[in-house]
This record gives C-alpha cells, structure tokens and sequence, in this order.
C-alpha cells in the first residue's frame, strides 16, 4: 500500500474536545448560490438563484453567499439585481468569494456597490500539494500572497461609503495545510486587517477535501484556536466537504473543538461529495434538545424549492429529509413505533417528551407527516399491519389477531416480490374476514328485540351449504341469541371465546367493527370480522366470519 500514506496526527497535548457537548448555535452560513450552485452541471439562472435566496431567507440564514462575481457574469448580475431591488433584509449579509488578485478584488467591489452589509471571503491555496502541484511556490511567497490581497481589501473597503465590510479569510485546504502554517498566514492577515472585538476578522478553516477522520479534524481546530493570538477578535469558521462521508461528524467535532460558524448547504450539495448539509447538522442539535435558530418546520417545502432550483434530488435515506427515513419495514420496528406512538398520543402534550423506538425527532416538529411510518413488505410485521389498518382504515383489530393477518399480509408480499400499498393490506382483510360466504351466509336479519330485561330474541335468514332457511334463537345479547339459533338448527359445533367491538369514523358517516374467536372441538381456534351500522350487525357477521373460516 505504498500507493496511499497515513495523515499525519495532530500534536495536541491534553485536547478538551471529547468532553465538550454542543449548547449553543452557530453561526450559519450558506454558500448554497456558490459552491453549491459551482457544483450544478448546469447552473442555476437569475430566477432559480433569486428563489433559493428568498429560501434561505425565510429558513432564518444571515449570511448568504451569493457568488463569486468577479469570476461570473450571472454572479456579478445577481449583485447587482439584490443591491438596486433592495431584496436584502438589514440584518442580512451578503458574502462574496474572490481569489486574492486585484484585478478580481477590484472587480468585486464593484459588484457590492450600494450594499449595506458585505462578507468578502478572500482565499488563496495554502496546502502542501496547492503549493507544490499548482503554484511551485514557497510557504513564504504563498503566505504574501494572502498578505497583499488583504491590504488591497482594506484599501477599498476604506474608500467605501455606506457598507459595512467584514473580511473572511480562508487558507484554502486548510485541511491538509499543516496548522502551524495556516495559523502563521491566518496572523499575518489579522496583522493587516486589524479586526476589533466589534468588528472580528472570520477566520474559516476549509475541510476542503477530507483526508481523515473527523476527529483529526477536531484536533486541528482545538490546536489553531489554543495557538490562535487575539482569538477574541476572530471568529473560527468550519467549512467541510464530505469526501469520506463523515462531513456532519466533522463539523459537529469542529463545533466540540471551538468553533463560532458552519458553513454549508441545504441538503450537502457542493463539489464532489458535496458540502456539510447545514439542515442535518441543525435538526442533529434539535433532537438533543439545543435550538438552532432556523426555521426547518416544513423541510419538504424546503427541499421541495431545492429540487426545483439545483435540479438534484434528495435521496430517499438522506437524514430527516429522505423520503423513507419515517418509514420502517421491519416487523419489530413497526411494532416498537406504534407502541411508542400510541404511548406518546396518550400524554397528551404536545411538548411531552418525545419517546418513540427508532424516531430520534417527532417527523411532525419538521413537517413531516405519520402518513409513511410504517409501510409493508415481506419483512414487515404484525404491529405495522396493525398500524395500518389502524392509521389508514379506524379498523382496531384485537392484539391477538395480529399474527393472524399479519402472516397473510407477508405472504402476499413475499409472493409479488414488493411493497404492499395500504390499500392492498385492506383487501387481504376483507378477503379474509369480510368476504367468506361458504358455508354460512347471511341473507337477512329480520328482527332482533328485547323481550324482557335480560332476554333478546333473533329471527334472521341465513344460506347453510345451499340451504336457505329461518332460524330463531334467544340469547342475552345478538350474538348470543344467533348462537342459539344455530344451535336449534343443529349447526353449533364451536364455543364463543372472545368478542371485541368499537365505532369507525364519526358523526352520520359512523360504522360499527365487531371481532369474534370461537374455538373448535379440536381446540383450533378462528378469528372473524364484522362490519355494518349496526352494532348488533356487525357482531352477527363477526361470528359468520369465524365460523367460515373454521368450516370453509
């Protein structure tokens, strides 16, 4: 393996990282409408670029930055277009990106013209490799070329009326610059620029390419801010890309290590591998109980006007914004869920603390809805096809028929190779219970009354094995009373051992669901259901139920 070397550690003595948590927000910025946007095989236009700003806007993100102006036409029209349009709220900041060059520099003040508040990130490679593969340039001269451009920005920002300048700087691959290096450049920029506690320098440290793992990382921020002179007059900024898929944990560990901001984008676009996804990082806070200060209480609308701009799609695991992330197929997932939903419905409190298995957040906290928790499969279970008939059809089956229907549910799942819709769950249960006429079938119930306080009496039509007939039975109850009347017709071969029964929908529109055991002789014993307006209805056609199942 000499192809590939190890990274090198970080010499860090005593780190304080591990024992730190999250307790505060940080600051967020978006570079959704430049790197995100540099990422886009085709680039978002005028109109795609104003809708996503509104976006951020709206989500609550203060710094925005907008584009790279003196390296686009369309960056440099957008500027120019938010500026004169007067389409940035006060207490937002424009961020613009230039290489530290003064023609570039130049031209992106002219873009800014009329702001009142601009972020101007200058950059310039700083990396071993930036200095040896692309620019065969000393540690010195690179270090000079940060040094220039950062007089040339004080020089223009001196001589601008009306706008609040702050200065970003970034040693480009701060990643794999060594730190010692990068905080030597990040100090003689500071040198220059002369930041205050009011007015702070942003120092942003680029995760440009992932190299090693998150928590090498963190040590490179804890040992850049211990070393860091005058670190009350900068704020450390994170910027990591998710070369090895662990952008978020690297960020969260930067966040642990010290830093002030993130930046990032909606839902990680970026180059590569794509930026840290700031709605990830924010809703991982969130569900440990820290605020982000974001509005993320409709992220399908969010991601909704993101697909719409950048032209990608959000994959169906990607976390808390996928489709499938609130669906489980498991059948022990499924069953833990509705327990924990139903326990959670229970308290009756929206903020009761949220205790459901294998949901870290409430999917409603973010505009999710319980419409997709549970789905069916061949792996599914009896507690997901209860939630189902449960959630989509007010059907609340007795526990102990679970297994029952739930077995059936998966071999027809396991048969057509796929998912199976609720629909298509509701027609196995109709099959089942609902649907079986041999060899008992109900014509016509004729009258069902009271004869006495404690008696009842029944008079119903029924079809036994081709035969139609009238049969009579009295009972203390409907159920009873038709049990003796296929008793006198000498068709009772069963014992009734269960019975349950509970109203489906409100109002007019009200049904009645009745579910009946009955044992055999042999000891086997069969579920039925029953559905009609009628209470004592649907508990006779309970009882037909079971009975065909046990006979048909």
């Amino acid at each position: 393996m000499a192809k590939y070397q190890p990274f090198p550690q970080v010499g860090i003595k005593n780190r304080t990282w591990p024992d730190n948590v999250i307790t505060r927000t940080p600051i967020w910025c978006s570079v959704d409408l430049r790197d995100g946007n540099q990422a886009l095989a085709t680039p978002m236009n005028i109109d795609k670029k104003l809708k996503l700003f509104k976006l951020l806007v709206s989500i609550g993100i203060k710094e925005i930055e907008v584009g790279f102006p003196s390296a686009s036409q369309i960056d440099f029209d957008f500027m120019r277009i938010l500026i004169e349009n007067e389409l940035v709220p006060d207490d937002v900041w424009l961020q613009v990106l230039v290489q530290s060059r003064e023609h570039l520099i130049k031209r992106t003040f002219e873009s800014m013209k009329g702001a009142k508040k601009i972020i101007l990130h200058l950059y310039n490679p700083t990396s071993t490799l930036q200095r040896k593969v692309t620019f065969n340039m000393s540690r010195e001269q690179i270090k000079e070329i940060a040094k220039t451009g950062t007089r040339i920005v004080k020089s223009l920002a001196s001589a601008v009326k009306g706008t609040e300048v702050r200065l970003e700087y970034s040693p480009e691959s701060f990643s794999d610059t060594e730190t010692d290096y990068a905080l030597e450049i990040c100090e003689a920029v500071m040198e220059i620029w002369e930041p205050s506690r009011e007015n702070k320098i942003i120092l942003n440290l680029p995760d440009t390419v992932q190299w090693t793992t998150p928590n090498v990382h963190a040590d490179q921020i804890e040992w850049f801010i211990k070393h860091l002179k005058e670190r009350d007059k900068a704020i450390v900024s994170l910027h990591t890309h998710n070369d090895r898929g662990t952008g978020v944990a690297a960020t969260e560990l930067g966040l642990l290590a010290g830093a002030d901001r993130v930046e990032g984008t909606l839902f990680g676009n970026g180059e590569r591998t794509g930026n840290v996804d700031l709605v990830n990082v924010a809703l991982n806070m969130f569900a440990n109980g820290v605020n982000h200060g974001l509005n993320l209480h409709d992220v399908p609308d969010i991601r909704e006007v993101y697909e719409e701009c950048t032209g990608m799609t959000v994959h169906e695991r990607h976390p808390y914004a996928g489709d499938l992330v609130y669906t489980a197929f498991s059948g022990s997932h499924q069953d833990a869920i509705k327990k924990g939903m139903d326990l959670q419905q229970k308290k009756n409190d929206p903020d009761a603390r949220w205790e459901v298995p294998y949901l870290p957040i409430d999917p409603k906290d973010i505009g999710r809805t319980y419409q997709a928790i549970i789905r069916i499969n061949s792996q599914s279970g009896k507690g997901g096809v209860a939630f189902i008939m449960s959630r989509d059809f007010g059907i609340e089956l007795p526990k102990l028929m679970h297994p029952e229907l739930g077995e059936e549910v998966n071999k027809m799942a396991d048969k057509l190779g796929r998912e199976l819709s609720p629909d298509e769950v509701y027609r196995i249960f109709k099959d089942m219970y609902l649907n079986n006429h041999e060899p008992l079938e109900l014509i016509h119930i004729h009258s069902i009354q009271y004869e006495n306080d404690h008696d009842l009496s029944c008079e119903v039509e029924i079809e036994y094995k081709g035969d139609k007939k009238k049969i009579k039975g009295k009972g203390n109850g409907p159920i009873s009373a038709f049990v003796h009347a296929l008793d006198a017709d000498g068709i009772d071969d069963f014992t009734l051992i269960d019975f349950h029964e509970h109203a489906i929908g409100k109002g007019s529109e009200t049904e009645a669901a009745a579910y009946v055991q009955i044992e055999l002789p042999d000891q086997s014993k069969y579920w039925g259901a029953g559905i009609d307006t009628n209470i004592s209805f649907a508990g006779i056609k309970a009882l037909i139920s079971a009975y065909n199942r046990a006979r048909g």
